[in-house]
């Protein structure tokens, strides 16, 4: 059989990382697929399409309104420049140049990442709040003034030391401040898809390209109708103007095409109706037999992560943790002579240990990693 990965010289790769985008985010399963069949069929105009999904993915997860987006990154994007322009026309030809507008969006230290950038791309001037150690109360309160545009809430829960979601969303709508939470990796559990939004955060960001099934560059934003509506306008197929100089532009780059539309609702509907424990248990399984088989030559466990880096997320999967004591090996080592592997296999390092994700591995990778492993100690 003809491949195109063939004949461009790449090669497939074993992912022990998970549902990461430079591995390319998830596996996308034939039902999916057909929904992307369907689409690349025919023409459509694209903003019923869209205002149709949108309708029917907030009726799936009980959210007043829904938007499909190019990626969680791009609803973040979005939703920032909802709150920053809050659906004047005017104000949103002129981003990202948000000088004479409230434009401060207020994130705790400890949620400091390297997704901050899609803020600023918005227009917004972050605001710090906190140290790394904690955030209190007061310093949310004192931070909240007239250019205050949102809050942005990363969600890595349970974080030590964080201002809980539950106080943030209070002190921000008591001074009626919308609160944005990123909850792109938060998947499963599917409940979560709902437990943001009855804690009444204005807006809410899923990839879709993680445990939803959908391709790479897909993603939800849910939540309050009036703001949905504007990421709505101010997304990639807005044709607002000013005048004949000024249009809505901002959302242009981050085109989602009717193929990803389809598919994201195509794997959203999928995913709520699938019952996750087997493939919880399939990954307790391999988890189990990479553990116990490596423990032989290093120092190997598995474990749960509830809270940390987003490379330890979702907490529900195990991950299989490697120390290498004896200094012959490093993590970092490791990690780069596995890539050299056929075939290669993609694992990651924090804080000088080496972990694997059984969570992407299909049937059967869960031995090689162990037996490339095991050649490459020997």
């Amino acid at each position: 059989m003809h491949s195109i990965l063939d004949e461009l010289g790449v090669k497939p790769v074993i992912n022990a990382c998970g549902t990461v985008t430079v591995l390319g985010g998830c596996l996308v399963d034939d039902e999916v697929l057909e929904a992307m069949r369907e689409a690349a069929k025919v023409f459509v105009d694209m903003t019923d399409l869209q205002t149709k999904a949108g309708e029917y993915v907030a009726k799936l997860v009980g959210a007043e309104a829904a938007y499909v987006s190019g990626g969680a990154a791009a609803g973040l994007v979005l939703s920032v420049a909802s709150c920053i322009t809050m659906g004047q026309t005017e104000l949103m030809t002129k981003l990202p140049l948000t000088d004479d507008m409230r434009n401060e969006v207020i994130v705790q230290k400890l949620h400091r990442n390297m997704y901050d950038y899609n803020l600023q791309i918005a227009g917004a001037e972050i605001v710090e709040i906190g140290n790394d150690s904690a955030t209190r109360r007061r310093d949310l309160e004192t931070a909240i003034n007239a250019r205050t545009a949102a809050v942005v809430y990363f969600s890595y829960d349970p974080q030590a030391g964080v201002l809980p979601l539950s106080e943030v969303i209070e002190i921000a709508h008591r001074n009626n401040i919308p609160v944005i939470v990123d909850a792109a990796a938060e998947l499963p559990p599917k409940e979560n898809l709902s437990k943001f939004i009855d804690m009444k955060a204005d807006l809410v960001l899923f990839s879709g390209g993680k445990d939803i099934g959908a391709p790479n560059d897909t993603g939800i934003i849910i939540g309050r109708r009036d703001l949905i509506g504007i990421c709505s306008r101010l997304g990639p197929h807005s044709y607002e103007t000013v005048d004949s100089k000024r249009r809505v532009y901002l959302g242009r780059p981050m085109k989602t095409s009717k193929e990803d539309i389809l598919a994201l609702i195509a794997a959203l509907t999928r995913y709520l109706k699938a019952d996750p424990t087997e493939r919880i248990r399939e990954s307790e399984r391999k988890a189990k037999y990479m553990s116990s088989e490596l423990s032989k030559y290093v120092s190997a466990s598995s474990r749960r992560f509830d809270s940390g880096p987003a490379q330890n997320r979702p907490p529900c999967f195990p991950h299989v943790e490697l120390q290498f004591k004896d200094g012959r090996w490093s993590a970092e080592t490791m990690a780069a002579e596995l890539k050299k592997c056929d075939p290669p296999i993609y694992t990651y390092v924090t804080a000088e240990r080496l972990y694997l994700n059984p969570q992407c591995l299909r049937e059967g990778e869960e031995k090689i990693v162990v037996s490339c492993i095991r050649k490459l100690l020997a």
